[in-house]
């Protein structure tokens, strides 16, 4: 899982997994971060606006429920903008980015079985004396499936696609312009 190539503004690392799903489970986590292109620090703290853990359940003797070996467990954060949250095709898109995810590049349908998964868009309005935002707006993607396949980095680099798309960033290799840029 670690044999993944990630873009550089998403951080990967071990994270603590589930105990008593299988015999063997591994975890990463996932956060999408600002790069200070004048800084080679990554910052300690972190205030990123998409997370996601990855969990990889494994049973040498399989489980019915899984149709195979390996699980893959899926959840990714991500704050979004007000419009973004209220559209009624929110869920649709997002789940279309797991599946185009898990069904392209490295990986192909036969690389996958028994998805499933929820996709949940909420706001949350605080009052008194919370910290934050007075209104928050976030997408919510959880998601199982089965990987039939033993390369796992293409799952964790299709997981780390997804978490891309919901955190609004551009696709990889594309710089984006500001005001006052010059293209030439």
């Amino acid at each position: 899982m670690h044999a993944a190539r990630i873009r550089p503004d998403i951080e990967v690392g071990s994270i603590r997994p589930p105990q008593r799903l299988a015999p063997f489970s591994h975890a990463i986590g996932a956060e999408v971060r600002t790069i200070d292109p004048d800084s080679a620090q990554i910052p300690t703290d972190s205030e990123g606006s998409a997370f996601g853990r990855l969990i990889l359940l494994y049973d040498p003797e399989g489980q019915d429920a899984w149709n195979g070996t390996m699980r893959l467990v899926a959840f990714i954060q991500a704050e979004v903008e007000a419009a973004l949250a209220t559209d009624p095709l929110l869920p649709e898109v997002a789940w279309s980015w797991l599946v185009d995810a898990l069904s392209g590049g490295p990986l192909s349908e036969d690389s996958v079985t028994a998805l499933g998964g929820t996709v949940t868009s909420t706001t949350s309005v605080r009052y008194g004396d919370i910290a934050g935002p007075p209104r928050a707006h976030q997408l919510e993607l959880r998601a199982s499936w089965t990987a039939l396949s033993v390369d796992l980095a293409a799952h964790v680099e299709a997981f780390c696609d997804v978490l891309s798309l919901a955190a609004g960033l551009p696709p990889s290799g594309v710089t984006t312009l500001g005001v006052g840029d010059r293209v030439t």
